[in-house]
């Protein structure tokens, strides 16, 4: 089970979990926890599940946060504010210095169905949450990306390349009229949204900073690829109304953006999750979108 683990990673959980007395926990714990079993390993974190009278999740980092511009004392008061907000589950821990966060562990119901209705009041809450100093940087992190490429080697292609352009420009044209900026997760995938005891939950909030709502929509509709009518039933939930011509459009943009991010992101795994099939179903879609954005 924990043969999976990293040497430096099995010490920082080992480490954080001697820190038990210190986790803020209700009820409090009154031993040391013991490992249940290692959720997810080795992409950009690794999640292991413990257990002392009740059940929490260790995440410790796999990879320097600032190297994709993340900001852990951003994820740690804002994962504060939504959990009281009821948003999140209580996080009990945090050590910058281990790379270690702990936060109590949700129970999924079994059903898990997608329920639009409930994605958009989940939104809400989130962006009414106080604001942050951190700021997400798309242009940055889409140059971060392309830099790691080219040093690994891995140049890509004149087509590939004129994307790379176009999403440049689609964040100038935004730039120019960028509307509100709110907290965002920046991140609120499928896998990152859990029903526990009927209740609709955020989690990995790793992303989250001070971003356009659409971005946080845009995430939605193309990282979990929504079909049409369930796009338009999340937009009519989150405005209460249908949106207009330039809401369209925003969103429009931002799923070229995220669908472009979200390739590069794979291109720059050194082990790759994803088949040069699955790739090019990807990279169609965004070159189909962006054919749309001109």
């Amino acid at each position: 089970m924990l043969q999976s683990l990293p040497s430096a990673i099995r010490l920082k959980l080992d480490q954080t979990l001697a820190q038990w007395p210190h986790w803020n926990c209700d009820p409090v714990v009154t031993r040391a926890p013991t490992i249940v079993k290692v959720l997810t390993s080795g992409i950009s974190n690794f999640s292991v599940l413990v257990e002392s009278e009740q059940h929490f999740v260790v995440r410790i980092d796999g990879f320097k946060p600032a190297k994709f511009g993340l900001c852990r004392q951003t994820e740690w008061r804002t994962l504060q504010a939504a959990y009281n907000a009821g948003l999140t589950p209580r996080p009990c821990y945090f050590n910058p210095e281990l790379g270690s966060l702990v936060c109590d562990y949700l129970v999924p119901d079994v059903a898990q169905d997608l329920e639009v209705t409930d994605i958009a009041r989940l939104l809400h809450r989130i962006h009414r949450l106080p604001p942050r100093h951190h700021r997400l940087n798309l242009a940055d992190r889409n140059s971060r990306y392309e830099k790691q490429l080219k040093r690994m080697g891995r140049s890509p292609s004149n087509a590939f390349r004129q994307y790379g352009l176009n999403v440049s420009r689609l964040l100038k044209d935004i730039a120019r009229h960028p509307g509100e900026s709110v907290l965002c997760h920046n991140d609120l995938l499928r896998a990152n949204r859990i029903y526990s005891a009927g209740r609709l939950w955020a989690i990995d909030w790793e992303y989250c900073a001070m971003a356009s709502p659409w971005y946080d929509i845009a995430v939605i509709v193309n990282g979990d690829a929504l079909p049409a009518h369930k796009t338009d039933a999340l937009l009519l939930a989150y405005l209460g109304r249908t949106p207009n011509d330039w809401e369209r459009d925003t969103l429009h943009r931002y799923g070229c953006i995220y669908r472009y991010l979200e390739l590069l992101y794979y291109k720059t795994l050194e082990n790759p999750i994803l088949d040069s099939l699955a790739l090019d179903v990807k990279t169609a879609a965004l070159e189909s979108m962006l054919a749309q954005a001109d």
